[in-house]
């Protein structure tokens, strides 16, 4: 029995084998035929399972299917986008230097495998590896080339490339986890960080959470690059605080106290900002910039904490409410700056 069993694996894994063989076929029926098989065992655990034993073999192959016709690129774009969910081929793929390989080929194609590979490029920088990868880490004279060219497509105001280029915002959600990654957003030189932080009023909501995010991942250098986050804030304090500023239409004598930009945004009626992931996380960047004196101050100076407290008093979700709470108790603490505090907890 156990001989049996061993010999139908054995044969198993000769016929996936000879799949993956046709993947290099020159006849193009049979290369249409096989990745489109590959891509289908791509949907399943145990097909992402085993591929993985062949990751030398069929991940340089799509790689290379990328650069032919939308036919075989499309099916072969997916699968890649399928394995890379799993950690061990997304660690393979980076070292076999895909990262770029797949930036070279992003301006080159169809829409719809721009879409796939940007969104190839969002599992691939799930890791450290993949991040420094794409910033170049260590290729002094290139470093932070691509993170340029991808924040130039994410800022493009054309509504179709917008559709395209949305999920760019994940990717720079990624990079920003690490250090190095958010030095290079907040390096003034670069200017990403301004350019990033005025897609925050998109129609799009996967726009609106990768800016959010990537916001709140730079913050967490605020002791260091306090600076460099206020030198971006006329759009740093309507990005962060209209999520978080409720549905009331303020009055005169509080958007007295406040910069034209939010004053007139609060003036009105408006969309409110429906996810509350967006509101948490603009919250926690208010919390993090007002841990420090300057940033409390700076927070007072364009009236932050009325804001606060008359979103806090909007607010239902109970997450959203604690990260409210959380900001509202620092300020208390922190009412030594010679202002009367927000009392929004």
């Amino acid at each position: 029995m156990v001989k049996r069993l061993a010999a139908a694996a054995a044969a198993a894994m000769t016929e996936l084998e000879e799949l993956l063989a046709f993947l290099s076929s020159p006849l193009p029926q049979v290369r249409k035929a096989a990745v489109d098989i590959v891509r289908d065992l791509t949907g399943s655990a145990d097909g992402l399972l085993s591929l993985a034993h062949y990751a030398d073999i069929v991940l340089p192959a799509l790689f290379r299917l990328l650069g032919e016709k939308k036919e075989f690129s499309e099916s072969a774009a997916e699968a890649l986008v399928n394995l890379s969910q799993n950690l061990e081929l997304s660690t393979k793929m980076v070292s076999l230097d895909m990262i770029t390989t797949t930036m070279d080929m992003l301006y080159k194609r169809e829409p719809g495998i721009t879409r796939l590979l940007i969104m190839l490029l969002v599992n691939l920088t799930q890791f450290d590896a993949g991040i420094a990868s794409l910033l170049q880490i260590g290729e002094e004279k290139i470093q932070g080339l691509y993170i340029k060219k991808l924040v130039r497509s994410f800022c493009t105001s054309s509504s179709e490339k917008e559709e395209v280029f949305e999920h760019i915002g994940s990717i720079l959600v990624n990079i920003s986890k690490i250090e190095a990654g958010r030095k290079f957003l907040l390096d003034p030189k670069n200017g990403l960080l301004k350019q990033i932080i005025r897609q925050s009023d998109s129609a799009s909501q996967v726009r609106k959470k990768g800016v959010s995010g990537t916001i709140r991942n730079c913050c967490f250098e605020a002791e260091n690059q306090l600076h460099n986050l206020l030198l971006t804030s006329e759009f740093l304090w309507p990005a962060l605080l209209l999520p978080v500023a409720g549905k009331k239409v303020y009055n005169e004598e509080d958007t007295s106290k406040m910069p034209l930009e939010l004053a007139s945004a609060l003036s009105i009626e408006r969309e409110l900002v429906d996810d509350p992931e967006i509101r948490t996380q603009s919250l926690e960047s208010l919390y993090l910039i007002s841990l420090q004196d300057a940033g409390r101050r700076a927070l007072w100076s364009v009236n932050g904490p009325r804001i606060l407290q008359v979103g806090y008093e909007d607010e239902e979700d109970p997450k959203v409410m604690e990260a409210y709470e959380q900001i509202g108790s620092l300020l208390v603490q922190g009412s030594d700056i010679g202002k009367t505090s927000a009392q929004i907890s």
